[in-house]
C-alpha cells in the first residue's frame, strides 16, 4: 500500500483495485443492515408538510404587505425553495416510493411547480455526474461556464481580457454563487425548449410557467416596483447561494481523473467524493447531501439512513484501504477555494491524483 499526499484532498491511500466484488460486499452488508428500506412516515411528514409551509408562508408575505421588513420574508423563501429542492432531488433518486412514476411526478410537482426548477433538466445532468463524478469531459459538475477547475479549462478561457479573473477566481467563488438561482431557473427553461427529447416537456413547461409567472406576479402585485425587485434579488440570490454552498462542499477539490480511465464502481465513488462533519442541524440544513460518499454508492437510500450508513462504509473502506474523506464545513471550504486558486494560478498539477499514481505504478 502506497500513501501519496495530495495538497487538495489531503493524505490518501493507493491500492491496486479488486474489482466490483468489493462494493457487491458492502452492498450487502447495508442491505442487510435494513438501511435500504423505505421511510414513508418520514417522507408523507415532509409531503404534507411542503404545501401548508408554502401556503403560510404565502399568506405572510399578502399580510405583511409593502414594507423592506420583506427583505426578511425573501430570505425565508430562499431557505424553504432549497429545502423543497432537497426533497424533490430524494424523490428523483427513487428514496420515497418504490414506483418510479410516483417518484417522477412528485419530483416534477415540486421542482417545476414549487421551486421552478426542471425535473428533465436535472436529471440529464444530475445523472451524468453520478456516472461519472469528477472525470474530465464525462462530469458536468466540473464544467461551468465561468470557473476553471481544470488546467485545461485555464489554457482555453485564458485571454488578455480573463488572466486576472481566472487567477483571482477563488475569491470571486462565492459571490458567484449569489447568481446561480436566476442561472439554474434559466438552465431550465432552456433545456425544455431544446430539440432533445425531455418526457413529459408540456407538463413541466406549464408548472415552470405557473412558478415562475404565478410568483414574479404575485411579488409585484403586493410590493411596489423598487421593493419587489430587491424583494426577487435577495430571493434569488440567498436561493442559489444556498443552493451551491450545499452542493460545492461535495467533491469539489478532490481528485479528477482523466476521461480515460478506468476505476471499479467503489473507488469511483468513494475516491471522488467528500462528506461533512456535523451534527442534525447539518443534516437538515445540507438535506442528506453532507453524506455524499453514501448517496452515490446508494443514490436510492433514504435520507434518515445515511447517518447510519456512514459509519458502516467508512468502517469498511478503512478495512479495504480506500480513502474515506470526512471533514468540517468550513474545513470543505477552504480545501475547494484553495484548490480552485491554485488551478487559476495555473499550477498543471494542482493536486496528486492518487488513481494515476496507482496506474503509473502497475
Amino acid at each position: 500500500m502506497t500513501t501519496i499526499e495530495n495538497p487538495a484532498a489531503g493524505a490518501v491511500r493507493a491500492t491496486k483495485p479488486r474489482g466490483n466484488s468489493e462494493f457487491t460486499e458492502l452492498a450487502k452488508h447495508i442491505q442487510d443492515s435494513g438501511l435500504m428500506r423505505r421511510r414513508y412516515g418520514y417522507y408523507w411528514t415532509k409531503l404534507v408538510a411542503v404545501p401548508l409551509v408554502l401556503a403560510a408562508s404565502i399568506t405572510a408575505f399578502v399580510l405583511i404587505g409593502d414594507t423592506w421588513w420583506q427583505l426578511i420574508t425573501a430570505a425565508l423563501f430562499a431557505v424553504l425553495f432549497t429545502q423543497v429542492a432537497f426533497l424533490a432531488h430524494d424523490a428523483a433518486h427513487r428514496q420515497i416510493f418504490r414506483s418510479g412514476k410516483w417518484n417522477d411526478w412528485i419530483s416534477m410537482v415540486l421542482g417545476n411547480l414549487f421551486v421552478g426548477l426542471s425535473y428533465g433538466w436535472w436529471q440529464h445532468k444530475h445523472t451524468r455526474h453520478h456516472a461519472n463524478p469528477n472525470k474530465e469531459g464525462a462530469d458536468p459538475d466540473i464544467e461551468l461556464p465561468v470557473i476553471s477547475f481544470t488546467p485545461a479549462q485555464v489554457e482555453k478561457r485564458r485571454n488578455r481580457l480573463t488572466s486576472w479573473l481566472i487567477a483571482h477566481q477563488g475569491v470571486f467563488f462565492f459571490p458567484i454563487l449569489l447568481l446561480e438561482g436566476l442561472s439554474l431557473h434559466a438552465a431550465s427553461v432552456k433545456r425544455l425548449l431544446q430539440k432533445e427529447p425531455v418526457n413529459r416537456r408540456w407538463v413541466e413547461l406549464a408548472f415552470l410557467l405557473i412558478r415562475v409567472g404565478g410568483f414574479v406576479t404575485l411579488v409585484f402585485f403586493v410590493l411596489s416596483p423598487g421593493i419587489a425587485f430587491a424583494f426577487l434579488g435577495v430571493q434569488l440570490g440567498l436561493f442559489g447561494f444556498y443552493m451551491g454552498a450545499s452542493f460545492a462542499p461535495n467533491h469539489k477539490g478532490m481528485p479528477l481523473v482523466p476521461k480515460d480511465l478506468k476505476l471499479d464502481f467503489l473507488r469511483r465513488q468513494v475516491l471522488m467524493s467528500r462528506n461533512i462533519r456535523g451534527g442534525r442541524f447539518v443534516d437538515v440544513a445540507m438535506g442528506g447531501l453532507n453524506y455524499q460518499v453514501e448517496h452515490h454508492l446508494f443514490p436510492s437510500m433514504p435520507r434518515p439512513h445515511l447517518r447510519k450508513a456512514s459509519v458502516i462504509v467508512a468502517d469498511y473502506c478503512e478495512k479495504h484501504g480506500v480513502a474515506y474523506k470526512q471533514t468540517g464545513l468550513f474545513e470543505s471550504y477552504g480545501i475547494v477555494l484553495r484548490y480552485i486558486n491554485r488551478v487559476g494560478l495555473g499550477e498543471r498539477d494542482p493536486f496528486f491524483c492518487p488513481l494515476i499514481a496507482q496506474r503509473q505504478a502497475l
